[in-house]
């Protein structure tokens, strides 16, 4: 039997999404709550992964994310 995803925090959310990979419906409901919640960050599509180097905001963000 799945979790109740909206009665999650976004962050045990986030958690279940790692472990559970394969569950589509987990997956959109983080993507739509990280939206919703503000912590969704916009950067253009990189060409490569060298291109992580020109957006530090973003490796900020996405490592506090996993600290929290």
């Amino acid at each position: 039997m799945k979790p109740n995803f909206n009665e999650m925090t976004l962050k045990e959310l986030r958690t279940y999404v790692l472990a559970h990979q394969d569950d589509n419906e987990a997956f959109y409901t983080y993507m739509d709550r990280s939206k919703q919640e503000g912590t969704w960050v916009k950067m253009p599509p990189l060409q490569s992964m060298d291109d992580l180097d020109n957006y530090p905001e973003f490796l900020e963000t996405i490592s506090k994310d996993g600290e929290q």
